[in-house]
């Protein structure tokens, strides 16, 4: 099988791996979401791409370009690296030929990036490193309430009063919400809460960089069905003409466009050298 192209996420929490048959009609073979927890990042990106490469029958050489996004330097034998922006925006635009702007919900922060012909870059902005707007800050707080990531989602649109957090920094938050739960304030009522604080903060980069519809949500908060319907009620709330979609595989969006532009140059390079 040729012309295959493999890009490698690598992010705070999780290792994304895209195996992708590019061409005219490129085709996703296979995706990989690996928790990184407390493992070396670069021995379980050998080890976990090795373990792909046997399943499809293959061996390095056969494939074309190895590509890295995010903490890239941490992949061994790559052939080149993109941004993390870049990347989101092609796997994006792959999942969904319809996306114009793309929400990166990160474990670390969340970016809006908009998009021009051939999903390049157009514009971004992003939230500040110290935000409670990200997956790990989302994480932490499961932690106080005793429950999961998985349940989070769930829970919050079983909320019928959503509480308020503050929304300045992720320690203030998480002291409201340790003073919510002596309280005794229900566990869904604070897990909407913060979903309706980060989903403030993702409407603040919408409205700034004045976005077009409609706007695909990728990262790992990507797959929160309570985040994906707190910004729908704000977008409603504020009269924004924007439709708010959760892209199947979003999670792995950068893994995606990583091998998709790894495919891109290849065939570049090829045509330089002839």
């Amino acid at each position: 099988m040729s012309d295959l192209t493999l890009g490698i996420d690598v992010g705070s929490s999780f290792i994304k791996l895209a195996l992708v048959k590019y061409g005219e009609q490129s085709e996703i073979l296979e995706l990989v979401n690996e928790k990184i927890r407390k493992r070396n990042p670069t021995q379980l990106i050998q080890s976990t791409m090795d373990d792909l490469l046997q399943r499809h029958g293959l061996e390095y050489e056969d494939l074309i370009y190895v590509a890295s996004t995010g903490e890239g330097e941490q992949v061994p034998r790559k052939r080149g690296h993109f941004y993390s922006m870049t990347s989101h925006a092609k796997g994006a635009s792959f999942i969904d030929s319809r996306v114009r702007t793309v929400v990166d919900l990160g474990a670390l922060f969340c970016r809006v990036v908009t998009m021009e012909s051939g999903a390049r870059v157009k514009n971004y902005a992003m939230t500040g490193q110290c935000a409670s707007g990200s997956g790990q800050f989302l994480e932490n707080i499961t932690r106080y309430l005793g429950v999961t990531l998985d349940e989070v989602g769930p829970l919050s649109l079983k909320s019928q009063d959503p509480a308020k957090t503050s929304g300045i920094c992720a320690v203030l938050a998480e002291t409201d919400v340790i003073n919510m739960v002596s309280r005794g304030i229900p566990t869904e009522d604070i897990v909407k809460g913060i979903h309706l604080s980060i989903a403030r903060r993702v409407i603040k980069l919408l409205r700034k960089l004045q976005v077009e519809s409609p706007v695909g949500l990728t990262g790992g908060l990507a797959r929160d069905v309570g985040l994906v319907e707190a910004l729908r009620e704000l977008v409603q709330e504020l009269n924004m003409d924007l439709d708010i979609l959760p892209l199947q595989n979003g999670y792995a969006a950068g893994a995606i466009g990583a091998a998709l532009w790894g495919g891109f140059r290849h065939y570049k390079l090829l045509e330089q050298a002839a």
